[in-house]
């Protein structure tokens, strides 16, 4: 077997959603923070994201996060998260992956009943809370980065759907929120094709039309997601989304990301205040928990600090390897398994 790279993966999902993590193989990008390393391994090793996430070693279902040395002391570990058109700065599912290998391959010590750490993530620290038995990483808690409702019923037009209302907010990325019920959605798991076509078009609609970026990360720009939102049912209650990651396709979790971006409208509507919960459904049914934690600021807008406790579950383990002869290093997508189109970027 010949091969110009090796690359170590183990498998992890999160409530549904892929988000595997890579422990060998590939050598950290440059840059002071994390955020300067996330903008090099974009600019000069994105054959590192295509090689695993496109056909025929990925899909378009699967995230990938590689594992790099904090730069940071007060961090144990350091993540660059890569899905399959972006760089995201944070990421609920993924950071709950992560969390969750790092603690059950040992490369952060276990303690049980609980174990604390921090994670050097793009879009800022996240403050980790594990709740641990029997070697198991029964569920992971971690304190978001601050998340903002930047406009609320932003009018814009998009294809075969007309005039629509959106709220656009921060969670870690920005979303394009739309009412679900209102285009006769339930999120159900047989509207999906559905949903994720009528959610690239609000995307790209929103991304034409709404130029927004963030006052702290002036490379951060850009609807990236739009969540199918059915309406609220509470404080304390269930209540179910979608959110559509490019290029089509629905999370199979509740997206983290995605939850503390509601909460953040929710909260700028008078729905939702510090200390209440917003238990979210995923279009298969499964749950993240999210809490706003406190009230705050980013760069004078105001906003929340959110908190998202989900489970991950570890898959397997497999080396990746790409022979000298191999015609598809990058890998290749196609429209009839990559989402609506057969773009690798935003």
């Amino acid at each position: 077997m010949r091969t110009k790279s090796s690359i170590r993966v183990v498998g992890c999902h999160a409530e549904g959603e892929v988000g595997d993590v890579i422990v060998g193989g590939v050598l950290p990008p440059a840059g002071r923070t994390m955020m300067e390393k996330m903008i090099t391994m974009e600019r000069d090793h994105d054959h590192i994201r295509r090689m695993l996430i496109c056909e025929p070693r990925g899909s378009v279902a699967r995230h990938v996060n590689l594992l790099v040395p904090s730069t940071r002391e007060d961090c144990a570990a350091g993540a660059i998260i890569m899905e399959p058109t972006e760089y995201p700065p944070m990421s609920g599912s993924n950071t709950i992956c992560v969390a969750t290998v790092l603690l059950e391959t040992g490369m952060v010590p276990m303690q049980e009943p609980e174990t604390r750490f921090k994670l050097d993530m793009p879009g800022g620290v996240i403050e980790v809370r594990a709740e641990c038995r029997d070697g198991k990483c029964l569920s992971i808690t971690f304190r978001n980065a601050p998340a903002f409702a930047e406009r609320l019923d932003a009018n814009i037009e998009v294809e075969g759907l007309g005039s629509l209302k959106v709220d656009i907010a921060y969670g870690g990325m920005f979303y394009a929120i739309v009412d679900a019920a209102a285009l006769g959605f339930s999120v159900m798991p047989d509207e999906a094709r559905e949903i994720a076509v009528a959610g690239e078009k609000v995307r790209r609609a929103a991304r034409e039309q709404l130029d927004v970026v963030h006052p702290e990360f002036d490379n951060v720009r850009g609807v990236s997601i739009v969540q199918f939102a059915m309406p609220f049912q509470g404080p304390g209650n269930v209540t179910r989304n979608t959110c559509i990651v490019s290029p089509g396709r629905s999370d199979r979790s509740p997206t983290g990301t995605g939850t503390s971006a509601r909460m953040a409208v929710l909260q700028a509507r008078g729905l939702m205040k510090a200390g209440e919960v917003l238990i979210h459904e995923s279009i298969i049914g499964s749950r993240f928990t999210g809490k706003i934690l406190e009230l705050t600021e980013v760069a004078g807008r105001k906003g929340i600090v959110p908190q998202i406790t989900g489970r991950a579950w570890i898959t397997g383990e497999h080396n990746y390897y790409l022979d000298p002869t191999d015609p598809y290093p990058q890998g290749y997508v196609l429209s009839d398994t990559w989402g609506t189109s057969t773009s690798v970027t935003q």
